[in-house]
């Protein structure tokens, strides 16, 4: 008789609630729950630069009314999630991101349509918004945390793989985007990886991690990396 294996059982989980905080608040940064009063500062931000827009299904928009609409038909939803993000060394709003596919049965939870203005972009508060999200999703009770973006876009390949998410392979011809092909590359990280991982975050965050001109002394990705089970093939293991 052949024997038969199953999975782990998991004993003493329960399902997750689905994302309910109003405001998540950072070192660097504010997550406000996006809201239709976050349009005119989100559209002035985002107008400097239609790039950002690339992997996006929607955008670039040439006038605030259509944004405006856009921003009223996110903030209702509860899948997407959307936040907006505050720089609090500004006070500016600069961005978005959201919680999608948001699967409390299974234990899973994704970030995505993280769109940042150029003045956001590759700042700590940007990368602590990330953070947030990945931490809240933890600390709920998700088992599994994920990250899917065109395979062409290798900032957004080396943004997961930065924060300690582990490459687990591309889906060829997963989607259409704006008329074109996307390949889907995927990464993720489960719950036994969150310990290590916030011990990461919280080294990065530091202070002291930042020299006076407020360069990163300790690279994230040289945190994360030992919590990492796989990295990208493309970017190796930086």
């Amino acid at each position: 008789m052949q024997h038969k294996k199953f999975g782990e059982e998991l004993t003493g989980w329960t399902p997750p609630r689905t994302p309910d905080a109003a405001v998540m608040e950072g070192r660097y940064v504010r997550l406000e729950r996006l809201a239709w009063t976050h349009a005119d500062p989100l559209y002035r931000a985002n107008s400097a630069d239609d790039a950002i827009w690339d992997y996006l299904p929607y955008g670039p928009f040439h006038s605030e009314v259509p944004f405006i609409r856009w921003v009223q038909d996110m903030a209702g939803q509860s899948d997407p999630f959307f936040y907006a993000l505050r720089d609090k060394a500004s006070g500016q709003v600069g961005g978005v991101m959201s919680y999608l596919r948001i699967t409390p049965a299974a234990g899973s939870i994704e970030l995505g349509h993280i769109n940042l203005s150029p003045r956001l972009q590759r700042t700590r508060a940007a990368t602590e918004a990330m953070m947030l999200m990945i931490g809240w999703a933890f600390e709920a009770g998700y088992r599994r945390f994920e990250w899917k973006c065109d395979a062409l876009n290798i900032p957004s390949r080396r943004a997961a793989q930065r924060l300690g998410l582990s490459y687990e392979g591309v889906f060829r011809q997963a989607t259409v985007v704006k008329g074109r092909n996307r390949d889907t590359a995927w990464f993720a990280a489960i719950d036994k990886e969150w310990p290590g991982l916030k011990a990461a975050y919280d080294a990065w965050l530091a202070p002291s991690n930042f020299d006076a001109e407020g360069q990163q002394i300790e690279r994230l990705g040289d945190l994360t990396r030992l919590v990492r089970v796989s990295s990208d093939p493309v970017l190796g293991t930086d």
